[in-house]
């Protein structure tokens, strides 16, 4: 018997989408000098389309709303999407412009260093932007299109349904917060939105800015939140880390899809943090990312840690 799809409804994801051309190398580089590549891979990255391509390969039914120049590497973006399962019909194509596209270095230890070229004259406005179809069941937005993410998670709160914000680098505003129903923070990112040192004070902040859910993901450290005054941990999955390329987005893309399914916010981020760490383990960025085969019995082989409290 196959592993059966995700009854949640369309789950519509907000923000860039790039090319990535992905270098692992023996170490980081530090000076202006030649380097040989161990391993290359190229595919499709930015936030936004890996959570919607993670949301695919998952069985959720995604779309991706998003803006690329009328180029090659926009051609090939959206091909590998398609390719994934995802919607591509709300993305928009900017005729003079160009796609964002990104070089990335990989270390032995999984760690990465990118260098990322956007457009700076692509069109920001959000006027073109499709309202939500009647059966959209969450938007999950990232933090690299503020103008467009806004617009779709005020949508998504005045439709009813679940507004999840990617608090990432360069941090979010308040009325992005405000206007999310969960917002997931990166570590780095919630310390620019808060400007506070420490996790739980970070997340208190954040909760007496929005009425917002809050989540913070610590990379191999775990992830936190606040379940009503209670801050709470859970661990990360224990895996060797071989490329760390995209597994904060994958996590965003799986929790969008698990709280679209009316998961519990525990069991999400179980789900979402077994998604992340089997990416961790695989080289090439997204194309890492698991089918819910693979997540399903990744969970299933951890189950007594689970049960141990020891992930």
């Amino acid at each position: 018997m196959g592993v059966p799809m995700s009854r949640a409804g369309l789950i519509l994801c907000s923000g860039i989408a790039t090319q990535d051309f992905i270098f692992g190398v023996d170490q980081m580089p530090d000076r202006a000098t030649k380097y040989r590549a161990r391993q290359f891979a190229c595919g499709g990255g930015g936030s936004a389309a890996n959570y919607a391509a993670t949301v695919a390969r998952l069985g959720g039914k995604v779309g991706l709303v998003s803006r690329l120049g009328e180029d090659a590497i926009g051609d090939g973006i959206v091909a590998e999407l398609v390719g994934d399962g995802v919607d591509c019909r709300f993305m928009k194509r900017f005729a003079g412009h160009r796609s964002s596209l990104s070089a990335i270095v990989v270390d032995p230890q999984g760690e990465r260093m990118i260098i990322l070229y956007m457009d700076n004259e692509l069109p920001v406005a959000a006027d073109w932007v499709p309202e939500l179809p009647p059966d959209s069941v969450a938007v999950l937005a990232d933090s690299r299109w503020p103008e467009g993410n806004l617009v779709m998670l005020q949508r998504a709160r005045a439709m009813g349904i679940h507004a999840i914000l990617d608090g990432d680098l360069p941090g979010v505003s308040v009325e992005a917060m405000r206007a999310a129903t969960l917002v997931a923070f990166s570590s780095e990112g919630l310390a620019a939105s808060t400007h506070e040192s420490s996790l739980e004070a970070g997340l208190r902040k954040a909760a007496t800015m929005s009425d917002a859910t809050m989540v913070v993901t610590q990379g191999g450290d775990g992830v936190s939140w606040l379940d009503g005054d209670q801050f709470r941990h859970l661990p990360a999955y224990r895996v060797d880390a071989v490329d760390t390329l995209g597994a904060g987005d994958v996590f965003h893309g799986a929790l969008a899809l698990a709280v679209a399914e009316g998961q519990a916010l525990e069991q999400a981020l179980m789900f979402s943090s077994a998604a992340a760490a089997i990416k961790v383990s695989r080289f090439g960025g997204r194309l890492g990312a698991p089918d819910r085969a693979e997540l399903l019995a990744f969970m299933d082989a951890h189950a007594s840690d689970l049960l141990n409290g020891a992930v």
